[in-house]
């Protein structure tokens, strides 16, 4: 656990890094760089003298549908303390430290942060694992499929936009592999615009597993190491308009790039932990950076442009970044694992659009039914 001093350390290293201020004439820090961010949000949902526990995945629909996946709740201590602010984080503990009951695993927000959709239907589904690691919907996809991660379990699950359908399974539960059928912690997926799946699985592999739109295996590529095309938890993966895909070595502190069939063709090294990424429709390349708590803007050639974030509890601090979302209007949404909670981001009145992370490759018209 990050103690006191090891956090205000953190916090002024992390100022040798600052970019200059943006909004102000006089005095102030950037801690949220061009946003400001959305107090209280979202409306708590668990149950009386209990929290939602760690919260690492999110995902913008639209402005007013946001995906949220939830690692259970926590019951809360009778002395909560002085500086508790409704966040479990805020007591001092990692979110993912106690042990939580598997409630709300999957719920739906509106833009004021209000709870539309609790899938409590499949909360059995992370029973017995650690919950859900991250929550994504498919670019390419008309019928806007939602995409969840259960890396404790060993498995990947594509639901119906409603919830009220499980449409695949992939892996077998808690039976880790390095087959075509099986995982080993599998942490993220990306598409390619054909409908090819990637997976970065994972922590118990150190591979890509690449998959047809149908699910039909086609490949993989990576073992572990440090060496050009090997991994050491690969965590984020994403592609890009030329169909590269960028992988966070997370491990290995860096993200490594290739062709869509495995080729290695660059890395960027020097990140301390690289959680998640998103690459906007101008093709910037955006990376959570967990450890210094950042949000951090690379070009096509890895050359870092701009970066902001700090850590702290706190309204706007990260503990740790694990998965950001934009929507439509150019909201930002981060969840925060150890912290336990989700935020929400608006940009700035008058602020420099080019600093605002883009928005990512607009999701394909959903289909009517």
């Amino acid at each position: 656990m990050r103690t006191p001093v090891f956090a205000a350390i953190a916090v002024v290293a992390s100022g040798l890094l600052s970019s200059p201020a943006l909004l102000q004439d006089k005095g102030g820090e950037e801690e949220t760089g061009p946003y400001q961010v959305v107090e209280k949000w979202p409306t708590p949902w668990a149950r009386q003298g209990y929290i939602w526990g760690s919260q690492p995945g999110i995902f913008a629909e639209t402005p007013n549908r946001i995906f949220i996946a939830a690692r259970g709740e926590l019951k809360l201590p009778e002395k909560l303390g002085r500086g508790y602010n409704g966040e479990w984080g805020s007591l001092g503990q990692r979110a993912t430290e106690p042990t939580p009951e598997m409630r709300n695993c999957i719920v739906v927000v509106d833009g004021s942060g209000t709870v539309i959709e609790a899938w409590t239907q499949w909360d059995k589904l992370f029973e017995g694992g650690g919950g859900p690691h991250k929550i994504r919907i498919s670019p390419y996809d008309p019928e806007h499929h939602v995409w969840v991660i259960n890396d404790a379990r060993h498995q990947i699950y594509e639901f119906t936009n409603d919830g009220k359908q499980l449409v695949r399974t992939m892996g077998e539960a808690d039976v880790a592999g390095n087959d075509e059928t099986h995982f080993g912690r599998p942490q993220d997926i990306a598409w390619l615009p054909d409908g090819s799946l990637l997976v970065a699985d994972g922590l118990g592999n150190s591979r890509v597993a690449k998959f047809d739109k149908n699910g039909k295996f086609l490949m993989a590529w990576g073992t572990r190491g440090n060496g050009p095309g090997q991994f050491s938890g690969p965590h984020g993966i994403a592609t890009d308009r030329n169909r590269r895909v960028y992988v966070a070595d997370r491990s290995n502190h860096r993200i490594q790039i290739f062709d869509e069939n495995g080729k290695y063709l660059d890395q960027w090294p020097g990140l301390r932990q690289a959680n998640d990424i998103l690459i906007s429709a101008d093709q910037h390349v955006w990376v959570a950076d967990g450890t210094n708590s950042k949000v951090l803007e690379y070009d096509q050639n890895g050359k870092l442009l701009y970066y902001w974030g700090t850590y702290g509890t706190f309204p706007g601090g990260f503990w740790e970044l694990h998965q950001m979302s934009v929507d439509s209007e150019g909201n930002l949404y981060g969840a925060d694992s150890f912290g336990g909670r989700v935020q929400k981001f608006t940009p700035r009145a008058g602020v420099d659009r080019a600093k605002l992370i883009g928005a990512p490759a607009p999701l394909m018209t959903k289909a009517t039914p």
